[in-house]
């Protein structure tokens, strides 16, 4: 049967829509690898990477395992382990190299470069409750994953950027910084739940929301929180207000997205128009 013009076209752009979903396929540290699976599976196959429970989501007649890339992996040849149905199979992919320049930074603040025993004390504190809800696992389809800005504002410090406070190496930042006046909306990036609000040492004013398999958002320094733990947030509802809370040089909103508990570029998630330059450069390589 003959396909009538306009029919081509309704079969493209859904074709469109459903690539849509899915982040952008950028296999280098702290990127995203979208690994395709078995066309056999009649359930969600259970995928693991460095022992850390995979993001899976059904794409047509197969699955596809959205791994989390650590900053700190080494360019090669990587595996998968997967149950499908019951059996245990194997899946490999390739992670390239990609360099992140340094950031020099100083802070007036010294304790924020120096802590002292009692704040370090708090710091361990901070980070063992932060852990904690990066490693949630909430058993939730996910079937879109692009992510909306969370702040109207311009890109400051770029995601993996090798940082230098004070002339002092520190670990490479965890998130993309969007600059934006103090109490300028902070929203949602996408449906999920509030996991975790507190007030951290570095991260100042922080919440963070569970969107399901693994995948988590923290949005840091508001000066306010408008949501409270366990409340149900949709995409694009306020969640809080640029600040400069915790160790910063001005307001601005530090946002973090983990994939199986593995900080990764933001900008993988947004759609090509809001994807900060940078990216687009790099890209173009």
């Amino acid at each position: 049967m003959k396909i009538q013009p306009f029919l081509w076209l309704i079969l493209f752009c859904s074709s469109l829509v459903q690539a849509a979903d899915l982040p952008r396929d950028e296999p280098v540290p702290g990127g995203v690898a979208v690994v395709r699976l078995s066309t056999l599976a009649h359930s969600a196959p259970q995928v693991y990477f460095n022992g850390q429970r995979v993001l899976v989501t059904q794409e047509g007649d197969h699955w596809d395992a959205v791994v989390g890339i650590p900053l700190s992996e080494k360019p090669g040849n990587h595996r998968l382990d997967a149950k499908e149905d019951g059996v245990e199979r194997e899946y490999s992919f390739s992670v390239r190299p990609k360099e992140y320049r340094t950031e020099y930074i100083s802070l007036k603040d010294r304790n924020m470069v120096d802590p002292t025993p009692a704040e370090m004390a708090r710091i361990h504190n901070d980070q063992t409750q932060i852990s904690s809800a990066f490693s949630t696992w909430t058993q939730r389809n996910v079937s879109d994953l692009w992510l909306n800005l969370p702040v109207h504002g311009r890109i400051g410090s770029n995601f993996g950027l090798r940082r230098v406070f004070n002339g002092e190496p520190r670990q490479p930042h965890s998130g993309l910084d969007i600059v934006a006046p103090r109490g300028t909306p902070v929203y949602a990036a996408a449906d999920g739940t509030v996991i975790q609000v507190g007030n951290y040492f570095f991260n100042g004013n922080a919440v963070i929301i569970d969107h399901g398999q693994g995948m988590i958002t923290m949005y840091d320094h508001l000066s306010r929180v408008d949501v409270t733990n366990g409340e149900s947030v949709r995409r694009g509802q306020r969640i809080g207000a640029v600040g400069m809370t915790g160790r910063v040089t001005g307001p601005h909103l530090h946002w973090t997205v983990s994939l199986n508990d593995t900080p990764v570029d933001p900008a993988l998630f947004l759609a090509p128009r809001r994807r900060p330059r940078y990216y687009r450069r790099y890209r173009r390589r």
